[in-house]
C-alpha cells in the first residue's frame, strides 16, 4: 500500500457482477487501511438477530421496544461473534477509535448499556462480524472493479433504510448500477 491512498472512512460498494454470497450488492464502511490490509463493516446486510436478543445475552435491560426490535447488523464474515458500534459523535467509551469525520467505532459494552437506557450516541448501528483483507488484498480487488469507493457521510450510514443504502450509495455516482456489465475490457 505504499503506494495508494488509506480508504479509511470511504464506502466500498459492491459492483453488481460481484456475486460473493458475503459481499453481493453490499456497502462496507473501511475503518483502517495500511501496509497491514483493512478492516472494514458492512452497513447495509441485517443479521436475524434483534437487538433485544443481543441484550438479553449480554444481560443489558432496555424498556425501549423500537431499540428491541431493530436488526443487529451482520458487519462481515470474520469473527462474527464480535460486536462493533459504529457511531457518530464522540469516541468517549471504554474502548472506542475515533475513525475522523465525525464518527467513532466502540467494542465495549458500556456503549450498549448507554444505547440501552437512552444515554448513548444519537446515531450508531451494531454489528456482529467485521470484513477484512490482507495486505494488497483489497488493492487487487480494486483493480479487478470489485468495488467502487464512494465518500462515507452520516446520513447515507444512518437515516437511509439498510434495504436502500446499495441504490443509495450506486446513485451518488450518477448512473444506475445494475446498466454495468459484470466485465471489464482492454484497448
Amino acid at each position: 500500500m505504499s503506494n495508494t491512498a488509506s480508504l479509511a472512512n470511504q464506502l466500498l460498494v459492491a459492483v453488481p457482477s460481484l456475486d460473493d454470497p458475503a459481499f453481493s450488492q453490499s456497502v462496507a464502511l473501511v475503518c483502517q487501511h495500511d501496509s497491514n490490509g483493512a478492516m472494514a463493516l458492512v452497513v447495509n446486510r441485517p443479521s436475524d438477530m434483534l437487538m433485544g436478543e443481543l441484550l438479553q445475552q449480554i444481560e443489558v435491560r432496555t424498556e425501549n421496544e423500537t431499540l428491541r426490535m431493530h436488526h443487529v447488523l451482520q458487519g462481515g464474515p470474520v469473527h462474527i461473534e464480535r460486536g462493533f458500534v459504529l457511531h457518530a459523535g464522540e469516541a468517549a467509551w471504554e474502548s472506542s477509535v475515533a475513525l475522523g469525520n465525525g464518527l467513532a467505532l466502540t467494542t465495549s459494552r458500556d456503549i450498549l448499556e448507554s444505547i440501552a437506557n437512552g444515554t448513548g450516541p444519537e446515531q450508531s448501528l451494531i454489528a456482529l462480524g467485521y470484513a477484512s483483507w490482507a495486505p494488497g488484498q483489497l488493492e487487487q480487488e480494486l483493480a479487478d472493479n470489485s468495488w467502487i469507493v464512494v465518500n462515507a457521510d452520516k446520513q447515507l450510514l444512518f437515516e437511509v433504510p439498510i434495504e436502500d443504502r446499495w441504490r443509495t450509495a450506486t446513485g451518488r455516482l450518477g448512473f444506475d448500477p445494475i446498466q454495468m456489465t459484470g466485465y471489464s475490457g482492454r484497448a
